[in-house]
């Protein structure tokens, strides 16, 4: 028996295969592509993650000669911040923006705008509005991408789409979710009020729980 590991990284997705006594069995990674389209921009394709992660997930087994129906469980990790925006089907709308996209300085601006100011942004949140969060990207998506906008019905963390393509659940987890600017992390749940003053639909959020 052993647990499986996989961490959705920037650079590339790594695996990490354990005994039930904690001993590395094997280690693997697949690198990512980076897309630029603009200066400052920086995104993502989902699948590539996925494909990653897939591979890599083969890679340990067959190094540690291990068969998949020994996995115990799979433990999920990932860059924080990204936007994967899917449509009714669960299909891909558009490459993931990622943590380090700075092309939202104008929507962090609107938001602590609507919020009240900076000062009643961090009281609701825990934090200032940077270009690196989810919820300027979702402001960017709507203001310069409406034909998508329209069409999406859920808003996902890297590490959230991976979990998805494994169990077809739309889940996150506080750690993760306070990174988007729309976690009271005070409470450990969705920040319901702020998320109406931003014109956000709810229903594009994914329940959200604390990591197992």
């Amino acid at each position: 028996m052993a647990f499986l590991g996989i961490d959705t990284g920037t650079s590339g997705t790594k695996t990490l295969l354990l005994s039930d006594g904690g001993e590395v069995l094997a280690t693997a990674e697949f690198p990512h592509t980076i897309l630029t389209p603009q200066p400052g921009w920086t995104e993502q394709h989902p699948e590539e993650w996925y494909k990653a992660a897939a591979s890599a997930t083969r890679a340990v087994l067959k190094k540690a000669r291990a068969k998949p129906a020994g996995v115990r469980a799979i433990g999920l990790s990932g860059q924080m911040h990204g936007s994967v925006f899917l449509d009714a089907g669960g299909k891909v709308l558009r490459p993931a923006l990622l943590w380090n996209d700075q092309r939202t300085a104008a929507q962090c601006v609107q938001i602590e705008e609507m919020a009240g100011g900076r000062a009643a942004l961090i009281q609701m949140v825990s934090n200032p509005a940077l270009t690196g969060f989810t919820a300027p990207k979702i402001l960017w998506l709507r203001q310069h991408e409406p034909g998508n906008y329209e069409k999406c019905r859920q808003i996902l963390l890297p590490k959230d789409y991976i979990r998805f393509r494994l169990t077809n659940e739309y889940a996150s987890e506080v750690s993760d979710a306070s990174g988007t600017l729309l976690l009271d992390v005070k409470t450990r749940a969705w920040h319901r009020a702020l998320i109406a003053s931003l014109g956000i639909d709810f229903a594009l959020l994914p329940r959200v729980g604390e990591a197992q």
